[in-house]
């Protein structure tokens, strides 16, 4: 029997330390690679997703080989793709005699429960490339009652330390949030993204993504996105030396003509393998250490990832699969077309579903308080919002995606992540956007024709869930706010919010 070992490296596991192949033999084992219809297929990816994803495996793929591994590659339209990754290691199996694998534990659990279910020996190892392992975390959680992000991130803090002195916070203070809400004005001198023109491996991809794939939601060109760790070490630099100094200040700012702002775009890097989390932050306390951005810019930043990322992963994982099933506020209206492109007098929506289609990319205060926070005030099911936001962002893997989804967003896990629903009314994107400048109904409005809807439905949204939110103390002063409204207009309020949701339930233009 031949002692070859199949070593499965996925599609977000493009590191070269990662544990399934740091635990491998050169001269002994095959490294599985494949593009299977089971992962292209489950939701409807944007096209820009599939692309960034196939296009990194082939060069990944091809880096290996050039280092001396041997690699049993399969493309999409491989005549012989077995369409999975189970039933490639099945194939690959069989050619090479083999009858163990080694494999990174995925960070998904449909994936996890398929590889479990596969008829070959699997070793599924910790996925070492995050800052927090799963013991970590669940000995974090052990006996708590609410596991909340901050302090976890204090924790993380403490065992890295990241903006640490003399075992205290830098400047004294945790959390620097309240200085990173202004709102951001058109005449800023704005850094330009850093893109890379396609190459000839990564055209040959979007050709492939668009024959295969051009009717999936999303625009799949221009496509300007690094493909290999050296490309996206280019974009981290970028940012550091052009854009964290405003990163902090203006990270929940929104316009219409500048989709990026002061924004990394590193997120999807991070979350296939080519940027290593902790470097990430130690590079971004350097730059803070060398005095290139204050203390706000890089606690924000770090906080993204050393706190939000890694506390969403432990989430996902510490409440198993039935999480991305939630529903506790029992929300059932269906995802409108909006969503998907369709016709809406409501400018903040229109801009930021046409960026997610254009880019499939939105920053989180777009992500939170538009997409989400219009989601949640009418009632759509979370399933679907979830589902969402997995098919249309580039950086959307069900880990970090389903916890910030139904946790964070939606409040279907009925209070596991957030305190409060993140909800709004429209003066919250008034004032940290200019979209409403240029809609169609008036932001000032509270009832009547051309209100807007933002105005109706966060009160809609309070009154339907009064019995579960009347006590918290974030939101009391929410309804002491509406009890003190005269019975006219709450009546009034109530009704228009009832024919709006009906009205776009019916599919009429809202």
């Amino acid at each position: 029997m031949s002692d070859t070992r199949l070593v499965l490296v996925l599609g977000d596991q493009l590191t070269p330390s990662v544990a399934a192949l740091a635990a491998a033999e050169k001269c002994r084992d095959v490294v599985v690679m494949a593009e299977v219809a089971a992962e292209t297929d489950y939701v409807r990816h944007h096209p820009k997703k599939i692309a960034l994803i196939f296009a990194a495996m082939r060069k990944f793929a091809a880096q290996l080989s050039e280092e001396g591994w041997q690699v049993a590659y399969t493309r999409l339209d491989d005549d012989e793709n077995a369409g999975s990754i189970p039933g490639e290691l099945l194939r690959r199996a069989e050619e090479h005699g083999a009858t163990q694998v080694i494999a990174t534990r995925p960070g998904e659990w449909r994936l996890i429960e398929a590889l479990e279910d596969c008829p070959l020996e699997i070793d599924l190892l910790e996925d070492t490339r995050f800052i927090a392992s799963h013991d970590d975390f669940e000995q974090w959680a052990k006996g708590r009652k609410a596991l909340r992000m901050e302090y976890f991130y204090r924790e993380m803090r403490r065992k890295t330390g990241l903006l640490m002195e003399g075992g205290e916070p830098a400047g004294d203070k945790w959390n620097y949030d309240h200085d990173n809400r202004k709102p951001a004005e058109d005449d800023l001198l704005l850094p330009k993204p850093l893109w890379f023109e396609p190459d000839v491996a990564t055209e040959e991809v979007l050709s492939l993504v668009q024959s295969r794939f051009g009717k999936n939601f999303g625009k799949l060109r221009p496509f300007g996105f690094a493909t290999t760790a050296d490309e996206a070490e280019k974009v981290l630099t970028h940012f550091i030396e052009h854009a964290l100094e405003n990163f902090g200040t203006y990270q929940d700012a929104m316009l219409q003509n500048q989709r990026f702002l002061y924004h990394s775009l590193i997120s999807a890097y991070l979350n296939i393998g080519l940027l290593d989390p902790l470097d990430v932050c130690q590079r971004v306390e350097a730059a803070w250490k060398e005095g290139k951005a204050p203390i706000n810019a890089a606690e924000g930043f770090i906080r993204q990832i050393l706190g939000w990322r890694e506390y969403v992963r432990g989430i996902y994982f510490h409440k198993g699969p039935e999480y991305p099933r939630r529903n506790a506020l029992n929300h059932q209206r269906s995802l409108p077309p909006l969503y998907w492109g369709a016709e809406t007098r409501m400018n903040c929506l229109s801009q930021a579903v046409k960026q997610t289609e254009e880019e499939a990319y939105a920053h989180h205060i777009q992500r939170l308080m538009i997409t989400g926070n219009f989601a949640l005030i009418a009632q759509i099911n979370p399933a679907e919002v979830h589902e969402w936001y997995l098919e249309v962002y580039i950086d959307a893997f069900e880990w970090v995606e389903a916890p910030n989804t139904v946790g964070m967003s939606q409040f279907a896990d009925g209070g596991v992540i957030a305190s409060k629903p993140y909800v709004s009314s429209g003066n919250y994107i008034n004032k940290m956007s200019d979209y409403c400048g240029a809609c169609d109904y008036s932001v000032s409005k509270k009832t009547g024709e051309g209100a807007c809807p933002f105005n109706l439905l966060y009160w809609h949204f309070l009154l339907r869930h009064r019995d579960r939110f009347e006590q918290g103390p974030r939101t009391a002063q929410m309804y002491r706010t509406w009890d003190r409204m005269d019975d006219a207009r709450r009546e009034t309020v109530l009704r228009e919010a009832e024919t709006f949701l009906d009205r776009m339930s019916k599919g009429e233009t809202v």
